[in-house]
């Protein structure tokens, strides 16, 4: 779905164009306007999600970066919808509180981050049968959420992974992407692999949450990385060079100036994180940290014993 096409903006659309668009097609397709129309109920399904992302800046800059099949990947349809508040935009608009917003939020919030518009345009909304009479229309299958661990090496790189799950006490087994640059709390999107519909509908969406496995020897801030070097007093005060090993495996001599303080951060530009599949990569840092002996030989005691009668 590209959202500039369901809103009919350009990407360079202001915030108040978007607004001003959404707010035209919003009125057209609202709920009320349409009782028992199917087609109008999703295209106003299509237009709230597309101003749900397209109005928030971090999301939209997330869409325009990425793209709408990784965006999907990356934002679930919790994500999407959170901090959504449908019925404070109506009354913005001038709409009050309609029973669609009503609907429309119920159905977001009402299931655990199940299918949104769930009670809205599944078994909560009639479609037109009359006197309540009628049975509902087929409802999609519950979304399902299962915990995937990446390596740092799989968010540099990018990967295909297989993933074993049970599924109606059934074992099954998955194929996914990782994208490049993937962060903790994440979630890859499988369209069409969650829970079954209970009476012949579509099948909800498998939602697999990131978390990146520790790493012993780096740590990530948000696309660098960390890596901590020892290093003695003397190298400290009189400067030197230590090899830096980089997540890739390659290897840099790095010079310690003279004067190095504990806690020093040396930068190797561009060896840390992607940003994401097609972004560039943040930096690798060496924290510095002056080791000092547990135990001291009695000929480097009495140079010690020198060094502070010199001040040091």
């Amino acid at each position: 779905m590209d959202y500039y096409n369901v809103l009919g903006v350009d990407k360079k659309a202001t915030e108040a164009e978007i607004k001003k668009r959404y707010r035209k097609l919003a009125l057209k397709y609202h709920p009320d306007k349409n009782k028992g129309d199917k087609t109008s109920e999703d295209k106003f399904k299509e237009i709230s999600e597309a101003y749900a992302v397209l109005s928030d800046a971090e999301k939209k800059q997330q869409y325009d970066q990425f793209g709408s099949t990784q965006f999907h990947q990356r934002y679930s349809q919790e994500d999407i919808f959170r901090n959504f508040d449908l019925n404070d935009i109506f009354k913005q608009f001038g709409f009050g509180s309609r029973s669609g917003a009503t609907s429309f939020r119920s159905g977001m919030g009402g299931n655990g981050g199940g299918a949104p518009f769930g009670s809205f345009f599944g078994q909560g909304h009639s479609t037109g049968c009359g006197g309540g009479s009628c049975r509902p229309g087929p409802v999609r299958g519950q979304d399902m959420t299962y915990q995937v661990t990446v390596t740092l090496d799989e968010v540099l790189n990018g990967a295909e992974r297989t993933v074993s799950l049970r599924k109606n006490g059934k074992k099954q087994n998955v194929s996914v992407k990782i994208p490049q640059g993937i962060e903790e709390g994440k979630k890859l999107r499988l369209s069409g692999k969650g829970g079954e519909s209970p009476n012949g509908g579509p099948p909800g969406d498998l939602y697999l949450k990131v978390s990146i496995e520790a790493s012993g020897m780096f740590s990530r801030e948000s696309d660098n990385l960390v890596v901590e070097k020892l290093i003695t007093f003397s190298e400290a005060c009189l400067g030197s060079k230590v090899e830096i090993e980089t997540l890739e495996g390659k290897k840099f001599l790095v010079r310690v100036v003279p004067g190095t303080v504990h806690g020093s951060r040396l930068r190797i530009k561009g060896y840390g994180l992607p940003s994401g599949p097609i972004g560039g990569r943040g930096d690798l840092y060496v924290k510095l940290g002056v080791k000092v002996p547990e135990t001291l030989t009695d000929e480097q005691k009495e140079v010690v014993e020198q060094l502070k009668e010199c001040g040091l």
